[in-house]
C-alpha cells in the first residue's frame, strides 16, 4: 500500500491524462447509424416537472450478469431523489452490445442513456449519435464536473464538446490460485514477475492429460496491443501517420503469445476449452493462473478456493490494460433534461459510489480518498493494492474512428496464426496494410 494516499492520487491522475494520448470489463463494434449534421443540445423544457412521470430507458452492458441487484439499487436511490423520473434498464452481453446499441440507433430507438466505454466513445462520438451535454451541464446550478478527476472528464469530450460522463474506470490483474501454488510447492506470484517466470510457475502446475493448465492469457486483440506495449512496440506512430504493426519486436511479441499453447505447452488451446470460459475453468480449477480485470472479484468470490491477485508480468517492461467506462445521452432522446439528472447522479452522487466501493463493481471516477480506502478494505482478494500498483504500468488502447474494422482485421489474423495458417510475420505484414487502409 503507499505509504501516503495522496501519491495514489497523483498516480491515479496522471493515468487518467494518459486517456487523452489516445489515437479500453475487450470489444467487438459496429458503426453507428447515419452521421447527423450536430449534436443535440439540450431542450428547454423541464420534462422533470410533468404530472405523469417520465421514463428513460438505460442501456448497459457492465450491470449484467453480477450487478443487476446493486443497479436496482442505485436505480431505487435516484427514483426516491426524482419522484418525476423513472428508469428502465436494458442490458446485453458486452460481445453483443455495440451491434444491439447500432441496431437500435439505425432503426429509430436507442435509449435515451448508455454506457460507452472510452474505445467505442470515440466512434459514435465521430458519428454524431451523441448529445451535447455541454448545454445540460451550464444550466445545471447543481452540477459539479470538480467532483470528477479533471482528466476522466476530458477524456469524454470530443472535438470542444462533452458528449459523455466518466462512470468507472477498471484495471486487469493476474489472477492466481494459491491452493494450487502451495501444493505445487511454487512461490506466489511476484509484482516483478516477466512471462518467462509465469511460464516457469505455470510449467510446474499443467497437467494437460488431466485437463489442467497453469496459465492463461487471451491470444488476441486486446493482449495483443498490450503485450506489444512491454516490448516496446506499437501499432501507429505517435502521431498516428503510420502503421507500425509489422515490426520485428511485434511480430517477436505475437510468436511469444502463441508458443504459450505450441511450445511451452502451459495454456490451453481452444479446443482444449471447448468453449469454457477461461474464467469458469479457474473457479473449476483448471488454471493456476489467469489474467483478466477486476470486475471478475463478484464472479470469484465464493470459489472454494483461496485465491489472490499480483501486477500482471510484463516483457522488456511492464504494461497492463486500463479502462474507462463513461454514460452518454443519444442526440436523438426527447427527454434529455431528465435523462441528464439519471446519469449526473449515476456518476457522480455518493449512494452510487457507495454502493459501488461496497460491490466491488469497478471504481467510480470521483476524486475522493475515501473510496479508495473502502475498496483496499475489502476482501478477496486481499491484494487488492495490486489493483492500483498497476496504474503505474496502465495504457490505453489504440483507437482509431473505424475502430471495429481494425480490431476485427487483427483478430482475423490472429486466428490464422492460431491455426497454422500464417506465420506471425505473414499476418502481421497483412495487418498492416488492411490497418493502413482504415486510416484517414
Amino acid at each position: 500500500m503507499y505509504q501516503k494516499r495522496t501519491a495514489l492520487f497523483q498516480i491515479m491522475l496522471l493515468l487518467a491524462a494518459m486517456l487523452l494520448l489516445i489515437g479500453c470489463s475487450t470489444s467487438e463494434t459496429t458503426d453507428p447509424t447515419t452521421e447527423v449534421e450536430s449534436p443535440t443540445t439540450a431542450v428547454e423544457v423541464d420534462d422533470t416537472t410533468t404530472d405523469e412521470p417520465v421514463t428513460i430507458t438505460y442501456l448497459t452492458f457492465s450491470a449484467a450478469p453480477d450487478h443487476l441487484e446493486e443497479l436496482d439499487q442505485m436505480i431505487a436511490a435516484f427514483e426516491a431523489k426524482n419522484p418525476g423520473i423513472k428508469v428502465a434498464v436494458e442490458t446485453a452481453p458486452f460481445d453483443d452490445y455495440f451491434t444491439k446499441l447500432q441496431a437500435l440507433i439505425a432503426g429509430g430507438e436507442a435509449p435515451d442513456a448508455f454506457e460507452l466505454n472510452y474505445e467505442n466513445f470515440v466512434t459514435f462520438a465521430a458519428k454524431g449519435a451523441l448529445a451535447d451535454l455541454s448545454a445540460l451541464a451550464s444550466a445545471d446550478n447543481e452540477y459539479n464536473g470538480d467532483l470528477y478527476y479533471p482528466r476522466s472528464l476530458e477524456a469524454f469530450n470530443y472535438n470542444g464538446s462533452q458528449q459523455a460522463l466518466p462512470a468507472t474506470f477498471s484495471t486487469v490483474v493476474l489472477f492466481y490460485n494459491k491452493d494450487m501454488f502451495d501444493a505445487a510447492g511454487v512461490d506466489y506470484p511476484a509484482a516483478d514477475w516477466t512471462w518467462d517466470d509465469a511460464v516457469v510457475a505455470a510449467e510446474q502446475m499443467t497437467d494437460a492429460d488431466a485437463g489442467v493448465w497453469g496459465l492463461h492469457s487471451a491470444i488476441q486483440f486486446w493482449e495483443f496491443y498490450k503485450k506489444a506495449a512491454q516490448n516496446g512496440c506499437s501499432f501507429f506512430s505517435e502521431d498516428m501517420s503510420a502503421v507500425t504493426i509489422d515490426s520485428p519486436a511485434c511480430v517477436e511479441t505475437l510468436q511469444t503469445m502463441v508458443d504459450l499453447v505450441e511450445t511451452d505447452g502451459v495454456m490451453p488451446s481452444d479446443i482444449d476449452m471447448a468453449g469454457i470460459s477461461d474464467g469458469d475453468m479457474f473457479t473449476s480449477q483448471q488454471l493456476a493462473m489467469t489474467v483478466t480485470g477486476i470486475w471478475m472479484f463478484a464472479a470469484f468470490e465464493d470459489a472454494p478456493f483461496e485465491w489472490d491477485i499480483q501486477v500482471e508480468p510484463g516483457m522488456e517492461t511492464q504494461a497492463t490494460h486500463f479502462f474507462s467506462n463513461g454514460v452518454a445521452i443519444s442526440a436523438d432522446s426527447a427527454q434529455q433534461a431528465a435523462t441528464w439528472e439519471w446519469i449526473k447522479f449515476f456518476t457522480s452522487s455518493p449512494e452510487m459510489a457507495d454502493i459501488r466501493i461496497e460491490s466491488g463493481w469497478e471504481l467510480p471516477t470521483l476524486d475522493n480518498p475515501a473510496y479508495v480506502d473502502g475498496y483496499l478494505s475489502q476482501t478477496p482478494p486481499n491484494n487488492r493494492q495490486a489493483v492500483f500498483d498497476s496504474l503505474n504500468y496502465a495504457i490505453v488502447p489504440p483507437v482509431i474512428e473505424r475502430q471495429n474494422e481494425m480490431q476485427d482485421a487483427v483478430n482475423q489474423l490472429i486466428d490464422q496464426v492460431k491455426l497454422g495458417e500464417l506465420t506471425a510475420e505473414e499476418a502481421l505484414t497483412e495487418a498492416k496494410a488492411q490497418l493502413e487502409e482504415l486510416l484517414p
